[in-house]
């Protein structure tokens, strides 16, 4: 059983290192993907989205509380025996490894496109790869209070998108459901994607302090990446026509350019630099419930040397296999499918488990 002892989160840690795995570089591109499937419609289905998210998120917090002192590793080795969990431990913890590489990687390209054009990836992954080492060596206590800072301190961002608005056109949402249900529903695949982060709950559960606000935690964490989400995307449909928007790779980053103040050239140049803060607030989680899963499976409660080898692994990867735009979609859309599986699927399956296992055990004891 783990030692969670001078490590544990308080409810609004617990909820915006929730929200920050869900915002990462997916919201840049997010208005572009949804404008494509089904217009400026689209933003109806980042609360269909917010719904199945929300839901899973609860089904969750209900498999935890069969075993509140441990995380879901802990949990299927109750469940499915020493080997199951060992099993549990090396799925989650490759899982978890390949959405952290991959957001890693891909906040190293978008700094080399918007901010340093002229660094090198790999240059990038190291600068990047020490102050990540230097927090996740740590407890998820200091990755808690490292999101926290990040988020109050970057927050206002997202009104910055409201100065845009000058050059909105409201007309562009109406009428709604132009082409009826049939294209929102088709963006449901997209937005609960976008999502994706809320189950390291399964990992977080056992460490927060009053595990009976656990439920709201969750419902808000979602709900704060919906609003943000929300409003990106629908000031991005009013700024641009329905056409236009597909033109653009990143229209979160390109509304930006319609903002013009005297004392600052480049307006997205420098509120892009603060998002990097954000994204990190992606990454850095996801590390640690990755090497976590390792340093369980060997039975060890510190997990710095499997981050150092995790580290240096995606350094020597980039060297090796420098990333470009088509590799990353191939990631993606990988990862997705595996997304699918670990963050809906999966918490559905075990909870039915869960319940089944529970009923026939009552039967039993009668």
């Amino acid at each position: 059983m783990m030692n969670v002892q001078g490590k544990q989160i308080t409810l609004l840690q617990f909820i915006l290192l929730i929200h920050g795995v869900q915002i990462g570089v997916g919201v840049l591109t997010l208005p572009r993907d949804l404008a494509v499937k089904a217009g400026t419609d689209g933003w109806i289905g980042i609360i269909l989205g917010w719904f199945i998210a929300t839901v899973t998120s609860l089904i969750i917090i209900q498999i935890m509380k069969k075993h509140p002192n441990g995380t879901i590793l802990d949990l299927l080795s109750f469940y499915f025996g020493k080997w199951g969990g060992k099993v549990g431990g090396v799925v989650l913890g490759l899982y978890f490894a390949l959405l952290a590489l991959y957001s890693f990687f891909t906040e190293a390209m978008f700094i080399q496109a918007w901010v340093l054009p002229r660094a090198s990836i790999p240059l990038l992954v190291i600068m990047l790869a020490i102050p990540s080492y230097l927090l996740v060596r740590n407890n998820i206590q200091i990755i808690g209070r490292y999101s926290v800072v990040v988020f109050f301190m970057t927050i206002w961002i997202i009104f910055f998108y409201m100065l845009s608005l000058k050059e909105a056109q409201f007309l562009n949402l109406l009428p709604l459901l132009k082409e009826g249900w049939h294209p929102v529903i088709k963006t449901v695949n997209i937005t609960i994607i976008t999502f994706v982060g809320f189950e390291i709950a399964f990992f977080l559960y056992p460490y927060l302090q009053k595990k009976e606000y656990a439920s709201i935690g969750v419902v808000i964490a979602n709900t704060i990446t919906m609003f943000a989400y929300l409003m990106i995307t629908l000031v991005a449909f009013v700024v641009f026509s329905p056409d236009e928007i597909a033109k653009y790779n990143e229209p979160t980053i390109t509304i930006l350019k319609v903002i013009e103040l005297k004392f600052i050239e480049r307006l997205e140049i420098v509120l892009f630099a603060l998002y990097i803060f954000v994204m990190s607030t992606k990454v850095l989680p996801l590390m640690f419930v990755s090497v976590f899963s390792t340093s369980w499976l060997f039975g060890k409660e510190e997990h710095t040397k499997p981050l150092f080898w995790l580290l240096v692994f995606s350094v020597i990867f980039v060297i090796l296999f420098p990333p470009s735009a088509n590799i990353s979609l191939t990631w993606r859309k990988e990862l997705q499918i595996l997304s699918y599986l670990f963050t809906y699927a999966f918490p559905i399956c075990l909870w039915g488990y869960v319940l089944i296992h529970g009923l026939f055990k009552r039967r039993s004891i009668k």
